[in-house]
Formats: structure tokens, sequence, C-alpha cells
């Protein structure tokens, strides 16, 4: 299957921008499951100084503000070839080290509410225990949109009972990593079944299975990835592989409008 994508992400400013740069990361790259057909970032009010891969392997684009512009608008889009690989990604690629992703970040700390679930998971077999972290993930903490902060950690998300994809990646890569899995944070696109625009990224986890390699889990809607995910970023959790950072002198009154579309071509 092909996939369309376009990517929208429009900065407004009351007051003029005197210094500002962001780091994308809205690239997808080429692996087993994808193949990238094209793909091109357009900045308008600002420029893109270079393009680089991180230690995770993701593509950054480094932007620019214009001095003194109000309006930034950045777009990217392309298309992408997807393969059914059941959720399996392979096996490891550097420059990080297959270890690091065993390291527990502030968001992925397992503490009472996470400790709680992994003793809950069964199965036979590191896979089988891995998928049933599932429904007691999505039993534990509601999918609801617009009630959780970037900043909620596993265990924040845990205690309010309600949290989106995000959430439920961070709480699912620290069970895993509490389990003994090297698990890691992805970003990506999704193509929905009932619409073609959205508001904002996707989110899901992996975990490295001995055998298979990288495994991929959609807590959210409780799948493995199959040919409607297109992976973008990875990192230990969602700072790593947050659509946009940077910082900016100037800008005042900052308002965001995101837009994204995800269709499926014949």
């Amino acid at each position: 299957m092909r996939l369309k994508i376009y990517h929208e992400t429009r900065y407004r400013f009351e007051n003029p921008v005197s210094y500002g740069l962001q780091q994308l990361r809205k690239t997808p790259k080429t692996n087993t499951q994808q193949r990238v057909l094209t793909w091109q970032t357009q900045v308008t009010g600002g420029r893109k100084e270079l393009v680089f891969d991180d230690y995770h392997n993701n593509v950054i684009e480094l932007i620019s503000f214009d001095r003194g512009t109000t309006d930034l608008l950045v777009t990217s889009a392309g298309e992408v070839e997807m393969t059914d690989s059941h959720g399996i990604v392979g096996r490891h690629r550097g420059p990080a080290p297959l270890w690091l992703y065993q390291r527990e970040t502030e968001r992925t700390r397992a503490r009472a509410g996470v400790r709680a679930l992994v003793k809950q998971a069964g199965g036979d077999g590191d896979l089988d225990r891995l998928h049933s972290l599932l429904p007691l993930i999505t039993q534990a903490v509601d999918y609801e949109t617009g009630v959780s902060w970037p900043y909620w950690t596993a265990e924040d998300a845990l205690e309010e009972g309600r949290g989106v994809c995000q959430d439920h990646a961070h709480i699912f890569i620290a069970c895993a990593r509490d389990m003994g899995f090297a698990a890691r944070y992805v970003s990506g696109y999704l193509l929905m079944d009932d619409r073609i625009e959205q508001e904002a990224m996707h989110a899901w986890a992996e975990a490295h299975v001995e055998g298979l390699g990288w495994v991929g889990f959609d807590v959210s809607n409780g799948i493995s990835p199959d040919t409607r995910y297109v992976r973008v970023a990875t990192g230990l959790d969602y700072s790593d592989a947050a659509p946009v950072s940077g910082t900016r002198v100037g800008g005042d009154a900052e308002s965001l409008d995101v837009r994204i579309e995800v269709q499926a071509q014949q």
C-alpha cells in the first residue's frame, strides 16, 4: 500500500521573532516496513540550515527563523510505500547501542503503578508477555484527547486514569524496561479509518525481543503496527522523538496550528 502524507505547521506571533531555531523530526526513513518514494520540506518565514541524522538514527532538519518574522510556515509532504511485517522492524541498527534503550528516563521511570501492571503480565514467552501489557494499560488509562500534558510521566497518566497515545507509549516502555527489555518511543503517521485530516502525529512503542529484533506495539489501538503506520522518529521517550523542538528569542503571544493529512493512494 502507498500512503500520501501532508504535514503543515504554522506559527504566528504578535511580536516579531529576533532569533529562533527549530529541530524537525517529520521525515520518515526507508526500512524493512516502508520505502520512502518522495519527501520534501518547505519553509516560509525561515530557512532550512542543515539536515543530519541524530544518534537515534532520526532525520533532523534544522530550521531558522527569519529575523523579524511574525509568521513561520513549515510543510512536509511525500509518499511512502508500505509492506506488512506484522510489526517486526528487525535487528537493531546504531549508532546508539541497544543497551541504551534499557535506561529509564523521568517520563518512563517504573514506580508503583507500573510495577503493578508488570506483575499482572502473563503469557508464554517474551512476545506474549509484551502483548499482554496492551489491554492492561488501556484498562488502567482510558484514551481521552486533551486531558494530558507533554511533560506527564507514565505514573502521572496511571494516577489520572486518562491519557493519549503518548502516555500509553510511555507506560508500555516503562513496563517493558522493568521486565528487562530494551524499549523505545516511536512517533509517526497513521492512516485513520474514518478521516484523512488529523491534528497530531501518532505515537507507539517498540521492544527488542530475542530472535525477532525490534517489534512494535500500539497500545492505544491494541495491535502491532501494520501497513497504516509510517515510522518517523524513535528515542528513549517523547523528548527524543518530538516532531518539533527548539528555542527562540522574541515572538511573544505564539499561536500554533498543525494540519496533517494521511491518505491511501490507489
